[in-house]
């Protein structure tokens, strides 16, 4: 995650400022406050889409799809499809409807990635437990 983070922070801090500063040149504000404000906004869709990286990174990296349980990988599906039923149902500013989108993109790469490098139950986790092995049975005493 860590190195995730670092490779992606190199592209994107530049990709906020660049575009903080394409906004104040090019388009039109009521105020300072009001550029800020924007780019604020800008940012934190911009970090939110980071955030979401580091997942597909440890998949490519590990060549597996077992680090993201079951459970919450559907949780992440419907909140997913729940953000898509809004963002067209819902007036809202582009920017925010983007934002719902991009969450798309990354869930698809995620199913590709799911499909594309299957779980290995034979590898330990890190509770050093592996799903292949067999849980040992207590004797029953009556």
């Amino acid at each position: 995650d860590t190195q995730a983070m670092k490779y992606l922070s190199y592209l994107l801090y530049p990709l906020c400022l660049g575009g903080a500063l394409y906004a104040l040149i090019f388009l039109r504000y009521k105020s300072w406050y009001s550029w800020l404000i924007n780019s604020m906004v800008n940012g934190v869709y911009a970090f939110g889409f980071l955030f979401m990286l580091p997942q597909l990174f440890v998949n490519y990296k590990l060549k597996s799809g077992a680090h993201l349980p079951w459970k919450a990988f559907m949780y992440k599906a419907f909140n997913t499809f729940i953000d898509d039923v809004f963002a067209f149902i819902i007036t809202m500013p582009t920017s925010h409807r983007l934002a719902c989108f991009r969450d798309d993109v990354v869930f698809l790469i995620y199913l590709y990635q799911r499909w594309l490098y299957p779980v290995d139950k034979t590898r330990v986790n890190e509770y050093g437990i592996s799903y292949d092995d067999k849980p040992k049975r207590k004797s029953h005493k009556d």
